[in-house]
């Protein structure tokens, strides 16, 4: 008896629909298992994501340079080496990739504005922060090279300052008065925020023109950090190149001797932690997929009690010339409807789920098509691969046992 796959898949259905309860329940674990590998796939893409926007705020072209110690014989120093403006003249005047340079040097400070108060980084800085951070004032304006020169007390307030000084508007604090190391500063403008960096938190601190700072609030010629624009991705490796050149030679190291300060490129930095991101994004879909294990298995054990309970109609199908072949196809493909069904309610699942962590939680999220297709197909292959044992039992049931089975 020749039987069509439409008439098979029929069968089928009529079969699942015969034990609803039961089909519904055999779904649930893929149901699950896909809703978790989508939900946990679309937060570490959410997370890559918000990796790459981070760096494009920051600026791929953006180079630190930091002091650091260094080992002599064998011991590491007791003081870390400093950065003067001494090595920023060198770095511009050698460094022709580099098209800005912007040093800084800062300490937390107690401010003060009227009865409130808190302890925050004042940073004493050029006029050309802006420029080479890529940070926007947000209300008022930024201190000139004049401000700077003539070392006045003016003030540019971080983002995150505002909430720490219980300041809601932003124009409200413009023009006001606050004290830094028990110095009256005016504040002529604040900063949009930019949200926390691979460096730090760039919104939770105050601006000053470094001489100012130089002068009046740090009472030293030590630097920091210094910055570097550099003219293009392309130009990174050269840039860095001549900058290490540049500082060795302000320092005098001679050759076999090791850098006494450091040089880091901001997009590998985030670049790693977009790796270790992805790690994680793997590592959660891996768990998450081993309760797609535990729901093909629960199918292969529906499906291996559906075979003992309709021994008798196997029997009588063979009898009536069902062949081999067209029993195992009505019960895989009954096992493979069972977690198609349980794949599109996961997927559904896993998508809702998603918005709602990152509408609950406030994480970013992204559900990609090919993670869909990929928890598609998957969900396909547990159907194949844990319905062609119970499949395969059936078809090789002999008709006159099966027949005699009550």
């Amino acid at each position: 008896m020749q039987v069509s796959l439409l008439e098979i898949f029929g069968i089928s259905i009529d079969a699942l629909r015969a034990n609803k309860m039961r089909s519904l329940l055999t779904m649930l674990g893929i149901v699950i298992g896909i809703a978790a590998v989508i939900a946990m796939v679309a937060l570490g893409n959410g997370a890559q994501n918000a990796i790459k926007d981070r760096i494009a705020r920051l600026g791929t072209t953006v180079l630190q340079i930091n002091p650091q110690r260094v080992q002599q014989a064998g011991v590491a120093s007791a003081t870390t080496v400093k950065l003067t403006t001494k090595d920023v003249d060198m770095i511009s005047a050698r460094s022709p990739n580099v098209v800005a340079v912007n040093w800084q040097q800062d300490r937390s400070l107690q401010v003060v504005w009227k009865n409130r108060n808190t302890n925050v980084q004042i940073t004493g800085t050029p006029p050309n922060f802006l420029a080479v951070r890529g940070f926007k004032v947000a209300a008022g304006r930024m201190f000139g090279n004049l401000e700077d020169v003539a070392r006045r007390r003016v003030a540019v307030l971080g983002a995150d300052v505002l909430p720490l000084l219980k300041i809601d508007d932003p124009e409200a604090i413009i023009g006001e008065q606050i004290r830094i190391a028990s110095r009256a500063f005016t504040v002529i403008g604040v900063l949009e925020g930019k949200g926390t960096t691979g460096f730090g938190d760039g919104d939770q601190q105050i601006l000053i023109p470094f001489q100012t700072g130089r002068f009046e609030i740090f009472g030293t010629d030590r630097i920091n950090d210094i910055w570097t624009l550099v003219g293009s991705e392309d130009s990174i490796s050269a840039a860095m190149a001549e900058i290490q050149s540049a500082i060795r030679r302000s320092h005098k190291l001679r050759a076999g001797r090791p850098d006494d300060f450091s040089i880091r490129d901001q997009a590998d930095l985030l670049a790693t932690v977009g790796e270790t991101t992805k790690t994680f994004t793997l590592l959660l879909a891996g768990i998450a997929a081993v309760s797609l294990l535990v729901g093909g298995i629960g199918i292969m054990n529906i499906m291996l009690v559906s075979v003992t309970e309709r021994t008798r109609e196997i029997g009588v199908r063979k009898a009536l010339g069902a062949t081999r072949n067209t029993i195992l196809l009505q019960f895989l493909t009954e096992a493979v409807i069972l977690c198609v069904l349980g794949g599109i309610l996961g997927i559904f699942a896993g998508t809702i789920g998603a918005s709602q962590l990152s509408a609950a939680m406030g994480w970013e999220t992204a559900v990609d098509v090919p993670s869909i297709l990929i928890a598609f197909a998957f969900a396909s292959g547990i159907g194949v691969v844990f319905g062609v044992w119970p499949a395969r039992r059936a078809s090789t049931l002999d008709p006159i046992e099966a027949l005699r089975y009550e």
